[in-house]
């Protein structure tokens, strides 16, 4: 299977989706003063608010993982969307501190199920060769969201921040477009016995099967579940005995280890990306900038991070996922320990530019590697666990930085206790295996 436009019109609106995950993930910390001000609530306070969506996703991904490979890719990315976007709106018009942050931490559990399933669903409709390349330039929908975030709070926040947190909600439309141009993933049907429709949607991304190609993956024959005359006579091979989406394969022979690791690589290189990133603004006054300095240069750090993400797709591919993942990670640490102990402007600017530079591009190899380490049959509920680990150190990293600002800690000793999550990180994904060019299990 080459790469052709079926894959295009599909991997843009999943990009779309990420745009709206990464909006919601930050969507509110731009006009967090309003929400303080409005509901009288301190930083700690605060630190929750903002987290609470992040708190609900965790629940959520472990719920919708148990869905994701009994019900469908599709099926759960706009179910979830759809609540999400509801559950949203109610938070964005609350009346009072307590029902916004459980109508947050609401629209967290609804939105866990889209952010978890993105990943996994686009590498199922990716051909192998270009799956590496193709997630990271999904993950460029983060700095994306993050700019029109910016750009909105900045105009609507003005007004008001509950018109910024409206027009989120409202993305949840989205759900729509990912029914209409999105297919389910051919592996999730061959998996259900659905031939024929696997069939389908191959030969509506562009591949040559059955009758046309011969391969490793598919046989022709006259009887299969799911196959026959419609598929015609195409028949996948699927490991019937393979693991189930259960939780106790995952930590069956052969799999717990790395399970294990994607779990601590997972919550570590979150606590050390977004535990700097959610208080991002606040730091940078600390060191001098203005609030809307701080904010712009907020702005360009997002700008910065696409090339980064440019090279992380491009570097992928030749030298594999281990490496450049590896290298992203170590300077990443190297350019926020810059950032933290920065005793200049210059220094404050060039390491914040350097970790914007390289960490989003390790969250792209990141994103795309953990999700080729896990077999199909377990990709929904394995991911799910890999992004709730992800969410929980989001989810205590906002208020643990937010407690130790508020008790007076020098920034350099915040930044610093922050990176040195980032170097567990790169430690404990030195023992995974390498996963490029290599077939989906």
């Amino acid at each position: 299977m080459q790469l052709g436009r079926a894959h295009l019109v599909a991997g843009a609106v999943l990009f779309f989706a990420f745009v709206v995950e990464a909006w919601e993930q930050v969507g509110l910390v731009y006009v967090s003063d309003g929400i303080a001000e409005d509901f009288g609530v301190d930083h700690a306070q605060l630190g929750w608010a903002l987290s609470a969506v992040a708190f609900g996703m965790v629940p959520g991904a472990l719920l919708w993982g148990r869905l994701i490979d009994r019900l469908g890719r599709r099926r759960v990315a706009v179910n979830s969307l759809l609540l999400y976007g509801a559950l949203a709106l109610l938070a964005g018009l609350s009346p009072a501190y307590w029902p916004f942050l459980v109508l947050r931490c609401l629209s967290g559990v609804a939105f866990g199920g889209v952010y978890t399933v993105t990943f996994p669903y686009f590498l199922e409709l990716l051909p192998t060769r270009w799956r590496g390349q193709g997630a990271v330039a999904l993950s460029v929908g983060f700095p994306v969201g993050t700019l029109l975030c910016i750009g909105v709070s900045q105009t609507l926040g003005a007004v008001s921040w509950r018109l910024v947190a409206v027009v989120a909600a409202l993305a949840g439309l989205w759900a729509l477009a990912i029914r209409r141009w999105v297919p389910e993933s051919p592996y999730w049907l061959a998996r259900q016995g659905r031939h024929a429709e696997a069939a389908a949607v191959l030969r509506r991304l562009g591949a040559r099967i059955g009758e046309d190609a011969q391969g490793p993956h598919s046989t022709r024959g006259s009887q299969g579940a799911g196959g026959g005359a419609e598929a015609g006579g195409v028949v996948f091979a699927v490991d019937e005995g393979g693991p189930n989406g259960t939780l106790r394969a995952l930590f069956g022979a052969g799999l717990r280890r790395p399970f294990l690791l994607l779990l601590a690589v997972s919550f570590t290189f979150s606590w050390g990306y977004w535990g700097l990133q959610t208080w991002l603004p606040v730091l940078l006054e600390s060191k001098g900038l203005s609030v809307s300095g701080a904010v712009s240069f907020v702005a360009l750090t997002q700008v910065v991070s696409v090339p980064g993400y440019l090279l992380a797709a491009w570097l992928t591919r030749r030298w594999g996922r281990k490496p450049v993942f590896l290298l992203f990670a170590f300077v990443s640490a190297a350019g926020g320990l810059l950032f933290g102990f920065a005793d200049s402007q210059a220094q404050t600017y060039g390491g914040n530019l350097v970790l914007s530079f390289v960490s989003l591009g390790a969250w792209g190899i990141w994103n795309t590697w953990s999700g080729e380490i896990l077999p199909t049959g377990l990709r929904g509920i394995g991911y799910s666990w890999v992004t709730a680990a992800i969410l929980l150190a989001n989810t205590l990293s906002a208020p643990v930085i937010g407690g130790l600002m508020d008790s007076g800690a020098d920034t350099s000793l915040v930044v610093g206790s922050i990176m040195a999550f980032l170097v567990v990180a790169l430690l404990a994904a030195v023992p995974l295996q390498e996963t490029e060019g290599r077939a989906l299990d």
